[in-house]
């Protein structure tokens, strides 16, 4: 399971989440608590680099969001990220620097961390993105088994009853996710992995690998 830990995913110098993210083993632990983590975090930015248009929502006075874009709360959008026509930020979001969240994405109870892009018509709910990593136009994470039960994280190494609903997926640095692809409930990426356009994944998907078609997953050279 050494794998699948928050330490083996990402680089937490690359989000302002890291002092609460290293409290936690296992990413989805800290899914329920990103709010309140947000909030806390929000009221120690500056006042200088950061906007608050409205209660507990911080966004970094160099981002660019368009008008038609909706920011629930809370939320902390950082420095120099985009957040483009019609993307629909429902709450509980924290996004780093230098991201893009295009045109009509959806994210829900998400850390973002810098540098990531969701561009094109994607959902992201209950979900942690890690550094530079990217999801093709159309790709979406599941984040609710269709029979409701609890999400169970599956390995080679066994599985981990986790006892919560509703988790997304987790992308190690440097992820590829291809168009069109469906990453299900419970679904961890390991950095530098990519995954092939009209995937439907569930699992772990080791680091430095390529998942391709009906589950077959090579090693990168």
């Amino acid at each position: 399971m050494e794998n699948i830990k928050i330490t083996q995913l990402f680089d937490l110098t690359h989000t302002i989440a890291s002092d609460y993210l290293s409290r936690f083993t296992y990413p989805w632990e800290a899914l329920k608590g990103i709010g309140e983590m947000i909030i806390a975090v929000g009221k120690t930015l500056s006042i200088d680099e950061y906007d608050s248009p409205s209660e507990n929502v911080w966004i970094h006075k160099t981002a660019k969001v368009f008008p038609s874009a909706y920011i629930g709360a809370p939320c902390i959008i950082g420095e120099n990220t985009e957040v483009r026509h019609c993307a629909f930020i429902r709450g509980s979001a924290l996004i780093g620097k230098d991201c893009v969240i295009g045109n009509s994405a959806e994210l829900k109870n998400v850390i973002i961390f810098d540098n990531v892009q969701t561009p094109h018509y994607n959902y992201v709910g209950d979900s942690i993105l890690g550094y530079k990593s990217h999801m093709g136009a159309g790709s979406i994470t599941s984040n609710v088994k269709s029979d409701k039960t609890n999400v169970v994280i599956k390995s080679d190494g066994g599985e981990i009853v986790t006892g919560i609903k509703k988790i997304g997926a987790m992308l190690g640095d440097y992820v590829e996710v291809g168009c069109n692809s469906v990453l299900n409930p419970g679904t961890i990426v390991g950095r530098n992995s990519s995954i092939y356009p009209t995937s439907c994944v569930r699992g772990v998907v080791p680091e430095n690998s390529i998942y391709k078609v009906n589950d077959t997953i090579v090693t990168k050279m």
